[in-house]
């Protein structure tokens, strides 16, 4: 008779003790959205991890995001298994086009991608600007990113202007443009 009690019971707590852990998990671990609470707020927060260094894609050695200051950069995280970054690609060549009429750039992130993967990517829609490797998910959690495609203006000073979670659109592309034209690019970059 004590068994029969005993069983449900430590079911019960287990079970209660799982889901208690899940809700943690989901509340200590889930997506970070400070950027956009700093946005909504009228903020513009310098861009996290700046100087975080990540492999070049298809290239040797690393570069940061800091080493693109001065210029106006559209930090865009994506991966060849992401369908919608399939189908934003174009749009984000099109971006680095505008954008580099006026010294700025597109500087795109693989987010936990196999290398080979992502260079048949590059190649398939003819991608001209720097792409940086994110190997862990680190440096695009930083950004508060979990799904991708995401976008993040950042402006010379090196601060976050405006986000696009989830595929861009023509107006987060003319707000780039528009920002990469309101002053020249600095000598240095």
């Amino acid at each position: 008779m004590i068994r029969r009690f005993y069983m449900p019971a430590a079911v019960s707590l287990a079970g209660g003790a799982l889901v208690a852990l899940l809700v943690f998990g989901v509340l200590a671990l889930g997506s970070n959205r400070t950027l956009d609470q700093d946005l909504a707020e009228g903020h513009h927060p310098l861009a996290p991890a700046a100087t975080h260094m990540l492999p070049v894609l298809g290239g040797a050695g690393r570069r940061s995001l800091a080493q693109y200051r001065g210029r106006v950069v559209m930090l865009n995280f994506w991966a060849s298994w992401c369908p919608p970054c399939h189908h934003e690609a174009s749009l984000v060549q099109r971006t680095q086009n505008g954008l580099a009429r006026y010294g700025a750039t597109v500087l795109g992130v693989t987010y936990e991608d196999a290398a080979a993967d992502s260079q048949s990517f590059v190649r398939e829609y003819h991608l001209t600007f720097p792409d940086l490797r994110d190997v862990t998910g680190e440096f695009a959690h930083s950004y508060g990113t979990q799904a991708l495609p995401e976008s993040f203006l950042i402006n010379r000073a090196g601060r976050v202007m405006a986000i696009s979670r989830g595929e861009i659109e023509t107006e987060f592309v003319d707000k780039a443009v528009a920002l990469a034209a309101a002053e020249p690019a600095t000598p240095s970059a």
